[in-house]
């Protein structure tokens, strides 16, 4: 059994930009807390092995999703809203609001390092990924 709290939790960085920490890691799953800065605008990627489902718990932004069969939307990130990105899913996010956007997200099977994500060109122009802590 495990137990950790946000404050404590290890931090890093997304192959894609995003601040993050570790919340959980298990057998079939992992776990972070991810906050994406005001004006900042992700990399977009697609993943080699992995799903993740995310949970937006403040803030605003946008992902954008490309399924492969090539139909693509733009979600809205608020406050309850969750989505996910399949296997396969071409995808890039970015905080459109005045506060960092921070969401759960969950893959399945577990993250297994940053070489998972394949960076490929999207919609927006990445913007303010480089290294720091929030």
């Amino acid at each position: 059994m495990n137990t950790v709290q946000l404050e404590d939790a290890k931090r890093g960085r997304s192959p894609l930009g995003a601040f993050i920490r570790y919340l959980q890691d298990g057998p079939h799953g992992t776990m972070i807390h991810s906050t994406v800065p005001p004006g900042m605008v992700g990399r977009a990627c697609h993943f080699r092995s992995i799903d993740e489902y995310w949970f937006v718990l403040s803030g605003r932004g946008e992902v954008w999703r490309r399924a492969r069969d090539g139909a693509e939307s733009i979600t809205e990130l608020r406050p309850g809203v969750s989505v996910d990105i399949p296997l396969g899913t071409v995808f890039q996010y970015r905080c459109t609001g005045g506060e960092p956007l921070a969401f759960i997200c969950t893959a399945l099977p577990p993250w297994p390092g940053d070489e998972e994500a394949v960076l490929v060109d999207g919609p927006w122009e990445p913007k303010n990924t480089a290294a720091g802590t929030p």
